[in-house]
């Protein structure tokens, strides 16, 4: 199987996500842009991002959790 294309590292520090303006991360396997703002994860597809609201999918529970737990832990390390 074919890898997937990557997605330029200096579009993705250029890019925020068109429904809440906040800042993007990169998901764990490189598959997704996700804000946490808007509680969205946009897919990357043969190394384009697609910004579209309708194209993304919701965050899981779980997800935000563990979103909310990784918050925590680097407030407590500034501290």
């Amino acid at each position: 199987m074919a890898e997937p294309a990557k997605t330029d590292p200096y579009l993705l520090t250029a890019l925020v996500c068109p429904v809440s303006g906040g800042v993007l991360a990169l998901s764990a396997d490189g598959g997704e842009l996700v804000s946490h703002s808007a509680r969205l994860a946009f897919p990357i597809r043969d190394g384009i991002p697609i910004m579209v609201a309708s194209e993304a999918r919701p965050l899981s529970e779980v997800e935000i959790a563990a979103d909310k737990s990784r918050k925590a832990q680097g407030a407590r390390k500034r501290q």
